[in-house]
């Protein structure tokens, strides 16, 4: 393939369309609404698009990992935004492994989050 690739953004559903929207405008990333039930949510170069669509399975199931320069700066940061005032929302802090650092969010949809950096 002679195109370069530009970006991934992968779309992911939402239990509570609304309550995830402020979720994540909470957490940083800029919304932009595209139709009533879809938005994208972009910090930098990362994005991603959310819909107010619910399958429990695929919710379930779902994890996406996003690269930070600073695993433990981030969860520093992370701590001060009260995320956890949402209902469903937990944090996992930093671990350490043979690769790099990851710490981990679950949504309020219960979607995984991974925020690490590679050593």
């Amino acid at each position: 393939m002679k195109q370069s690739l530009q970006s991934i953004r992968p779309f992911i559903g939402a239990e509570n369309f609304e309550i995830s929207r402020n979720f994540y405008k909470d957490l940083g990333f800029e919304e932009i609404v595209l139709e009533p039930k879809l938005s994208l949510f972009k910090k930098n170069e990362v994005g991603f698009y959310l819909q107010d669509a619910y399958v429990k399975d695929w919710i379930d199931n779902t994890m996406l990992f996003i690269e930070v320069e600073n695993a433990d700066e981030f969860w520093n940061e992370l701590q001060q935004l009260n995320l956890e005032e949402y209902a469903g929302v937990k944090l996992t802090p930093v671990r350490t492994m043979l690769w790099g650092k990851e710490c981990f969010v679950h949504d309020p949809s219960g979607i995984l989050w991974h925020f690490g950096e590679f050593f």
